[in-house]
Order: structure tokens, then sequence, then C-alpha cells
């Protein structure tokens, strides 16, 4: 691969706008609940991360499949929850759980 071809700029989201979105997101979550979505307790998952029926159903999966204990359910809600944050949704979609399923996987191989 030539010189010139490694030293052009990716495409993608600048930085600026990526930090624009997570301080977005962080005033999102503590506008919701008062803090950050890592700092909910169980039952506050419970209310206020609940996915929409097909990611329920996927994330049913991914804890059959993956053997997920309660504290990593718990754990991919989260995720699903901040990755929704950041996408300026209201609710958790299956894509969303999906996102956060994989991160999960990738969390476990290392």
């Amino acid at each position: 691969m030539p010189q010139e071809a490694l030293l052009r700029q990716a495409d993608g989201e600048a930085s600026a706008e990526i930090q624009q979105r997570a301080e977005a997101a962080r005033k999102r979550q503590l506008a919701r609940q008062g803090k950050p979505n890592a700092q909910l307790t169980v039952s506050e998952i419970d209310e206020l991360c609940a996915p929409d029926t097909q990611g329920a159903q996927l994330l049913q999966q991914a804890i059959t499949r993956l053997n997920l204990s309660a504290r990593a359910y718990h754990r991919v809600l989260k995720v699903a929850r901040t990755i929704a944050d950041l996408a300026v949704n209201a609710n958790i979609t299956t894509a969303h759980i999906a996102e956060a399923v994989q991160y999960r996987r990738m969390d476990r191989k290392n």
C-alpha cells in the first residue's frame, strides 16, 4: 500500500463531534436518573433499561449462548442504555442490545 494512502486522513467522525455526542448522552442520563448509567442499581436497571420485545428475545439468546451471569446481563443492559443515549433514542432496541452483546463478547476474549 502506498505511503500516501496510509497517511491520508481516515473517513469518520471527528473527535470533537464524538465528544459532543458523549456529553449530550451524559446530560440525558443525568436528566433522566440523576447519575450516569454506570452507577445504576439493579432495580434502576430493571426500570430504565428494558429493551423492546425483540431486544429482550436477543438478550435471552445471548444469556443462553454466552452463559451470561446476572452481573453480565445487567452490564449488557447498562451498555445498551448508553448506546441508545448516544443514538438519541429513548428506547433500547434490538440494535442497541446486539451492539452491547458484541462488546461483551469482545471483552470476554481479552
